[in-house]
């Protein structure tokens, strides 16, 4: 009795070990996720479906951040520039020459196609509003053409940042 219990404990701990890894493990994308087209007459749909939540312009959350902190709200803007590696993020504006925020997306779970800049998009997810250490901000630098305007001294960025549940891409007119 006591080598059976020893043996499904045993299996029990391999069991959970093996589910944590796989948890932890980011998701990758496929090369359907880096190069599916984007359409014009209707929109190429990645993550959650987007609900009803309210809302918000960026120009408005760019004007107060705090304010929008935290809450799950509704966005639509232009894709400015996005990931060029797996098309995690994208940098999302009111319009092509405005400021933008990032947007990541929500446990690294989705991706954007890689040629997403120019596309109209619409996402939901909360805002947040935080400080990137200066290892994070190089490698966005280096790896994908993040560009940062005001970087502080010691290579930190402060940044108003959305994460997206879902995310709907159009694409633009030229």
């Amino acid at each position: 009795m006591k080598k059976a219990l020893s043996f499904l404990f045993f299996v029990l701990i391999l069991t959970v070990s093996s589910f944590a890894q796989e948890v932890n493990e980011k998701a990758r994308p496929t090369e359907q996720d880096k190069t599916a087209a984007i359409p014009s007459d209707g929109y190429l749909k990645r993550g959650a479906p987007i609900g009803n939540s309210k809302k918000v312009s960026l120009a408005k959350v760019m004007k107060d951040p705090a304010k929008f902190a935290g809450k799950t709200v509704r966005v639509e803007g232009v894709i400015v520039r996005s990931c060029k590696t797996e098309g995690c993020w994208a940098e999302l504006a009111p319009k092509k020459d405005a400021k933008s925020v990032r947007v990541k997306m929500k446990d690294h779970a989705f991706f954007i196609p890689l040629e997403s800049a120019g596309a109209s998009a619409r996402a939901e997810g909360v805002f947040t509003v935080k400080t990137l250490s200066k290892a994070e901000v190089d490698h966005m630098i280096e790896e994908d053409g993040a560009k940062f305007e005001n970087r502080n001294a010691d290579g930190t960025v402060s940044e108003v940042s959305f994460e997206a549940t879902g995310i709907e891409l159009k694409k633009g007119k030229k």
